[in-house]
Order: C-alpha cells, then structure tokens, then sequence
C-alpha cells in the first residue's frame, strides 16, 4: 500500500509542479513583450507596443479566467475567439487539475512525514522525482528535431475542432504569437519545471541527511529506553 501511496505522491506532486510551471509562464507579461520586440510584431501587426501590451493583458486576464468573450471582442475575430473560448477551457481544466493533485500531494507528505519522518520522505523525493528529468531530456530531444510537427500533434490531441489553424495574413493572434512564441514559451515552462523539481529534490537531499524519524518510530524508541 505504501508504495501505492508513493508513486501517487510522486506522480501528483510532479502533476502540481508542472502545471504551476505552465501557469507561471503563461501568465508572464514581461516575456510577451520581449516576443513582441523579438518577433517584430510591431511591424507584423501593424499595432504600436502601447496596443500589443493591452492586447496581451486582455489575454492573460482572458486564460486566468477573469474574463470572457466581450474581453476579446475588440481586438480578435470570431474564430479567433472561438479558439481563445478552447484555450480558456483547457486552461480551467488545468487549474482544477493542479488544485487536486497539489491536495492530494499535500496530504500524502503530511502523511508519509507523520508516519515515516522527513528523512524517509526525503529520500522518496529526491530520488522519486529523478524520473521527470528523463522525461523533459526525452522531451527536449523530440521537441527540438522538428517543434511545428509535435506543436500539432499537441492541438490534434487538446483540441477537437480546427479553430486552430489560423492564417498568418489576416489573423491577429497568430501575427502576434507565432511559433517561435510558443517555441520559447515551452523552453521556459520545462526550466521552470527543472528548477521547481530540483528545489524540491535539493530540500529532500536535506531531509534525507537530517531529518528525524516518524513520531510512530520515535515512540517505540522512547518506549525502548
């Protein structure tokens, strides 16, 4: 049963970080504006900065789910809409997903920390978590040989309509977030995953070294002496 309860741990707890990851970066201004100077989205668009960082606002405001469609009605057509109502549903669903796999983490490191102490969880951590950098190394690899391939691969697998196929001619969102957007964008949320990972593994290493044993093994010492 323990053991279960360790690779759910694990599995949620990595669930949580990553999607804390994507959220982060998602929800960054700072680096849609690079993007805009980078990708000459000025000239792209035919929009001043002043308007592409209003735009951008509406739109994170738009996935955070503070707004609806009248938010994206002066800047962006139908479909584009459309595809933004997609983008927002999946991006609910995703906050929803991190609130229960972070509770349920939550709840197993009380547990395990209670019952085997923070040494045997560190060492649960530390060496548990070392899965997920196989996975992003092997993600790297396959994003990095040909991204607009796997980009939709992604769409086919999260979208069920084709709202997503833009034209690059008449269409604003895509003028302003291109591939080499979201390209970025994906290099950043696996280093943020990475370094949310090893920080956890880093206190783990520690617990590992210093921790005490649980209280239930503490008493049996106690009741020993």
């Amino acid at each position: 049963m323990k053991k279960i309860l360790t690779v759910l741990l694990i599995i949620t707890l990595s669930l949580t970080l990553l999607l804390t990851a994507l959220e982060n970066n998602a929800y960054n201004k700072a680096y849609y504006l690079n993007q805009f100077e980078q990708n000459n989205t000025v000239e792209e668009t035919g929009k001043t900065m002043e308007e592409l960082s209003i735009i951008a606002d509406d739109l994170i405001d738009y996935i955070k789910g503070k707004g609806f469609d009248p938010l994206l009605v002066p800047h962006f057509n139908d479909k584009e809409i459309a595809h933004m109502r997609d983008v927002q549903n999946l991006f609910d669903s995703g906050r929803a997903l991190k609130f229960i796999s972070g509770g349920i983490a939550l709840i197993l490191l009380i547990y395990f920390g209670v019952n085997e102490g923070k040494r045997k969880l560190g060492k649960k951590l530390f060496f548990g978590l070392f899965a997920n950098h196989i996975v992003i190394a092997l993600l790297a690899v396959i994003i990095s040989s040909n991204f607009n391939k796997y980009w939709t691969i992604f769409h086919h697998i999260f979208f069920i309509n084709d709202l997503w196929l833009l034209d690059p001619k008449t269409d604003l969102m895509i003028q302003m977030l291109p591939e080499q957007f979201f390209s970025g964008m994906v290099v950043r949320i696996m280093l943020s995953f990475f370094i949310y990972l090893s920080i956890i593994q880093i206190a783990g290493l520690y617990y590992m070294k210093k921790g005490r044993e649980g209280w239930k093994d503490l008493r049996n010492t106690r009741k020993d002496i």
